[in-house]
């Protein structure tokens, strides 16, 4: 609709986790260099935390790209809500293994043989359970866990990643024998007014735009209303630059910012 209008090659704030357009602050690095770190050293699970629309599932397709080019199998569960027993399903679904058997004994030896037969073949299975906080039932953290004793004398046989808002890191907490199996943790904070400014122009450079599109002024009431948090960024961005366009503005300033805002409310 607005991409000729502003010179850009395609829209520069969905939400949607494309690794094109994580922005590299310096806590996405490091929760990007230690989880990468703990899949690397076989390091058994590793828990990401963060406000919601921060970053944690971009960081993770992220992750999965990054994967990509090497010998891994990954499970990516987004939606668990499951029972102990469905969420053995789900994973054997992801990672493409066929049970004779529904009983959970056998789906577990099934388990078993395909991450013995990954080890042996050099390579490395993951399992990622996004929107953690959302789990209800124990038994279901329960299995999680008991999916870490899949392991050798000098290393586990999957990673787990365990991926939610800032209520999970209580709720591992609550589960010691869980919480003591967790060798790497990293929490996402929301973005400073720079690190906003930045992520604004890291991505408009994404999508093809170099000069400026956003005044200062403009900047600063992105960052008040937003509060730094990516996703209520790109919502607010991507409306501005559609009123832009209608207007035929060259500029996105701070009027067309509080307009945007004072008509939500």
């Amino acid at each position: 609709m607005y991409l000729d209008y502003w010179k850009i090659k395609e829209k520069p704030f969905e939400n949607s986790p494309d690794p094109k357009f994580l922005f590299h602050s310096k806590q996405h690095d490091e929760a990007l260099f230690r989880l990468l770190y703990a899949i690397q050293s076989s390091r058994g699970a590793a828990l990401l935390t963060g406000e919601y629309g921060c970053g944690k599932t971009l960081l993770m397709h992220t992750i999965i790209s990054e994967l990509s080019q090497g010998k891994f199998k990954i499970a990516y569960l987004t939606n668990p809500r499951w029972s102990a027993m469905e969420l053995i399903e789900e994973i054997l679904y992801q990672l493409e293994i066929n049970s004779k058997s529904k009983s959970r004994l056998e789906m577990l030896h099934s388990l078993n043989d395909f991450l013995l037969q990954n080890v042996q073949e050099k390579c490395q299975t993951l399992i990622i359970v996004d929107e953690a906080q959302v789990i209800s039932d124990y038994e279901t953290f329960e299995e999680l866990r008991l999916l870490l004793n899949f392991q050798l004398n000098d290393r586990f046989l999957v990673t787990l990643f365990l991926v939610g808002q800032p209520e999970l890191n209580n709720m591992i907490k609550n589960i010691p024998q869980l919480n003591q199996r967790i060798a790497v943790r990293f929490h996402l904070k929301h973005f400073n007014f720079e690190e906003t400014k930045a992520y604004i122009q890291y991505r408009l450079k994404v999508a093809g735009r170099n000069d400026q599109i956003f005044t200062d002024s403009a900047f600063d009431e992105i960052y008040k209303y937003s509060e730094g948090i990516p996703r209520i960024i790109n919502n607010i961005c991507d409306l501005s630059l559609v009123i832009g366009f209608g207007k035929h503005l060259s500029t996105i300033d701070h009027n067309v910012i509080k307009g945007i805002i004072n008509s939500e409310r």
